[in-house]
C-alpha cells in the first residue's frame, strides 16, 4: 500500500509541475488519460487517483464528455479565491494598489529591452480591444498589461502573491469596466513611466487610476 501511495504521489506532483510551470495553462484540456499513462509511465488507476486528487484540491475540473481542464494554478490560488469569493470590490481594488504601485515602481527600475517590448505590445493590444468595443478582450488585455508589470518588476514573492489573486483582479477590471468608464489609453502614462525608467512617476501613474476607483 506505501509503494502504490507513493505512487499516486510522484504522479500527482509531476501533473502539479506541468500546471504550475504554465505548460498546461489555466483553462487548457489535458492530455487524455492514455496518453497520461504513456506520459507519467504508470497504470491507469494510478492516472485516475492522481487526477481525482487535484480535482478535490481545485486545480483540475472534470467535463462531462469533454475531458479534464485545469482551472486553476495553485491550490493557494484556490485557497485564496474562496476566502475573498465575497470581498467587496473596494477591498480588492485597496490590495490591488499596494501590490501595483510597488510592482510599477520596481518595474521601472528593472525593466529589460524585452519587457519593454512586450509592454508597449500589450498597451497596443489593450488599445485594440477598446477600439473594437470588445470587452472579454479589453478585460484580458487590461489583466495581462498588469501582470506583464508584475514579471517586470522582477519581484518572485510579488509577482507569487499577484498571480493567486488573478481571479479576484480579473473580476474586479471587469466590474470597473462595466460600472465606470476607461480611456483606451488609461495606461499610457504607467507604460511611459516604466519605458523611461521613472519609477515615482510609475507609481504616482497607477495610483492615479486606482485612487480613482476608490473615490467612485
Amino acid at each position: 500500500m506505501a509503494r502504490r501511495t507513493g505512487l499516486i504521489d510522484v504522479a500527482v506532483e509531476a501533473l502539479r509541475a506541468r500546471i504550475s510551470s504554465g505548460e498546461w495553462p489555466v483553462g487548457s484540456r489535458i492530455p487524455p488519460e492514455p496518453a497520461l499513462v504513456e506520459l507519467l509511465g504508470v497504470g491507469r488507476n494510478t492516472v485516475r487517483e492522481a487526477v481525482q486528487s487535484l480535482v478535490h484540491a481545485g486545480l483540475l475540473e472534470r467535463r462531462q464528455g469533454s475531458g479534464t481542464y485545469v482551472l486553476s494554478a495553485s491550490e493557494m490560488a484556490v485557497s485564496m479565491g474562496r476566502q475573498i469569493a465575497d470581498a467587496r470590490q473596494r477591498d480588492v481594488v485597496e490590495v490591488r494598489r499596494a501590490l501595483e504601485m510597488e510592482a510599477a515602481r520596481l518595474a521601472a527600475r528593472r525593466r529589460t529591452s524585452t519587457d519593454v517590448a512586450e509592454l508597449l505590445a500589450h498597451r497596443d493590444a489593450r488599445a485594440e480591444a477598446y477600439r473594437r468595443n470588445d470587452l472579454d478582450a479589453m478585460v484580458s488585455t487590461d489583466l495581462t498589461l498588469h501582470r506583464a508589470v508584475v514579471r517586470t518588476a522582477a519581484n518572485p514573492v510579488l509577482r507569487s502573491m499577484y498571480e493567486n489573486l488573478l481571479d479576484a483582479i480579473g473580476e474586479n477590471i471587469r466590474f470597473n469596466f462595466v460600472t465606470d468608464v476607461h480611456a483606451h489609453d488609461q495606461h499610457d502614462g504607467l507604460v511611459d513611466a516604466i519605458v523611461s525608467g521613472d519609477a515615482q512617476r510609475a507609481a504616482h501613474e497607477t495610483g492615479l487610476y486606482l485612487s480613482a476607483l476608490l473615490d467612485d
